[in-house]
């Protein structure tokens, strides 16, 4: 079972979770390029400007360690990258659980697709970042976490987003913020989980409504979790329809 964290984070943010599998399960943890432990010297601009670059290093991972027909549970952004790993190389994962996925952030007025920030937001979000990680962090930390009743999940995630490499961090946020991953979801034949936290900012309802419609064998869970990472705000609930899916 493998578990791949979200933009800013780092595989220390799935502690309140993977205990509850390691019973059942071989568990995997690992750092996106840029974050935690990474070997930054690896990084590679082209690569990484698209989200397959971030599954080619998930489906080589899987391969070194001889996986086969494994959960993958992807949080935000991984949710997409792993579907691309299981593009990728068929055989290495049975079943995706994508916690609070978006193909596309940027609503798209022509086709009525709705991904909840339009294509000005995203820039100014961008361009916020660029000019000042550190404000980006303290600011949008609290927006994306939501419980604003507990401050102390998004000091967390300040520091989360902090202690990642800055212009690595710029870099994919640009790659997550700019993907269109609508097409990949057609036809594809993995088993899939979707967990939709109420109140998402960053991924709402809509969104995973839409991911549900557009994958041919999902399942949909709406949370009664709020903000986007359930997995640090409510590790139980997040336990719990994790294990009735797997």
């Amino acid at each position: 079972m493998m578990f791949a964290h979200g933009f800013g984070c780092d595989q220390n943010m799935w502690r309140f979770v993977t205990p509850a599998f390691e019973d059942r399960f071989r568990v995997v943890l690992f750092d996106l390029m840029g974050a935690g432990g990474s070997d930054l010297d690896a990084f590679d601009p082209d690569k990484y400007s698209k989200l397959e670059g971030y599954a080619e290093d998930v489906v080589q991972l899987a391969e070194e360690l001889s996986l086969r027909d494994a959960v993958f549970v992807g949080h935000s952004v991984s949710g997409m990258i792993g579907l691309l790993a299981a593009r990728q190389a068929p055989h290495l994962f049975s079943e995706l659980v994508m916690v609070g996925p978006s193909p596309r952030y940027i609503d798209e007025p022509a086709s009525g697709y709705v991904g909840g920030f339009s294509e000005a937001q995203i820039h100014e979000l961008l361009d916020f970042l660029d000019s000042n990680h550190m404000g980006w962090s303290q600011a949008m930390a609290p927006v994306i976490m939501g419980n604003a009743d507990r401050p102390d999940l998004a000091g967390e995630l300040t520091n989360s987003f902090c202690r990642t490499d800055p212009e690595i961090a710029k870099h994919f946020a640009r790659t997550t913020f700019l993907s269109d991953n609508r097409a990949d979801l057609a036809g594809f034949p993995v088993r899939t989980l979707i967990l939709q936290c109420s109140d998402d900012v960053i991924a709402p309802e809509c969104v995973g409504q839409y991911v549900h419609r557009s994958l041919p064998d999902s399942e949909l869970v709406l949370m009664k979790a709020t903000g986007h990472c359930p997995n640090l705000s409510a590790p139980e609930e997040t336990i719990e329809a994790i294990q009735a899916f797997v």
